[in-house]
């Protein structure tokens, strides 16, 4: 705590909306709502509120080489995408083998776990070495981050 003066609060989505609604009535800024078990940190002495949402990248966690390498393989295997599947717990991603390696989605992973750890990351190799599939998982409201963030239309 920053001087005892500001404040930590836990909510669900039914009770963050109220919230959410008297601190934008109170301090006139703009603000988004943000996912269930998110942080709000108050700022009294401002009259400024700041929403956390628990999906979140770090964009400090690759150098600026790591950042230019994963953002052109991030391009790559965007438009290498045969088949987006939604699962129970995610999206999984589908490619021939030859668009893109085993070893390109493996890059790719490790490289993505750095700045978002939140995921969990299956690589599968299936039809006899036909299919390579990359299948992102995580807590709920993880789909609707993968859907933003990996322009999947639903």
């Amino acid at each position: 705590m920053k001087n005892g003066k500001e404040q930590f609060v836990r909510m669900s989505k039914k009770s963050l909306a109220g919230v959410t609604l008297a601190l934008l009535m109170g301090s006139g800024g703009a603000m988004g709502l943000a996912a269930q078990g998110s942080t709000f940190v108050v700022k009294p002495e401002r009259q400024v509120a700041t929403v956390q949402s628990k999906f979140y990248c770090n964009i400090k966690a690759l150098t600026p080489e790591e950042r230019a390498r994963h953002k052109q393989l991030s391009e790559k295997l965007m438009a290498a995408r045969k088949e987006i599947v939604e699962t129970e717990k995610g999206y999984e991603f589908q490619f021939s083998p030859g668009d893109a390696t085993l070893a390109e989605l493996a890059e790719w992973v490790v490289a993505e776990s750095k700045c978002c750890p939140f995921f969990d990351f299956h690589i599968d190799l299936e039809r006899e070495g036909k299919l390579a599939c990359l299948r992102l998982t995580g807590e709920e409201g993880i789909k609707a981050f993968i859907r933003a963030e990996f322009k999947i239309e639903k």
